[in-house]
């Protein structure tokens, strides 16, 4: 499940497939409130019912994994992972959605070939906010 979970495309198919069966945002929105997982990831919740693991919240998964993330890229993209990161904590696991990625950059950089200029290249950028979401979930 980590890794299906762990690629932004794979997780949409996997919600998608979950939706088909009944289970959408608000099923799944009750599962998380029923076991006291609000702050928690969508991952942990299904986790929790697929192998009875006890959740953990967003901002304990980022904190977990954060130094291992930033390892792997340069002080810029740095800096742009931590406002995902943040973004994620906040809102969920939405803001990881590949879809996200040119909002997420409005956000940050007010124009996405600013944010290219700064971080490398858009092929860059879409490389580490796909490349981190394994280390997320490790």
């Amino acid at each position: 499940m980590r890794k299906l979970w762990s690629q932004p495309d794979t997780r949409k198919a996997l919600l998608e497939s979950l939706a088909e069966k009944g289970y959408g945002d608000e099923q799944l929105a009750e599962i998380r409130r029923m076991i006291d997982a609000e702050k928690s990831d969508l991952f942990d919740v299904l986790a929790y019912i697929a192998f009875a693991l006890a959740p953990i919240t967003r901002e304990e998964r980022v904190d977990t994994h954060k130094e291992k993330i930033f390892s792997r890229y340069d002080e810029r993209l740095q800096g742009f992972l931590d406002f995902v990161l943040s973004q994620y904590v906040q809102e969920g696991v939405g803001e990881l959605d590949q879809e996200k990625l040119p909002h997420l950059l409005e956000l940050k950089y007010r124009a996405v070939t600013d944010a290219a200029e700064q971080l490398g290249g858009v092929a860059r950028i879409r490389d580490a906010f796909i490349g981190f979401q394994k280390h997320l979930y490790d």
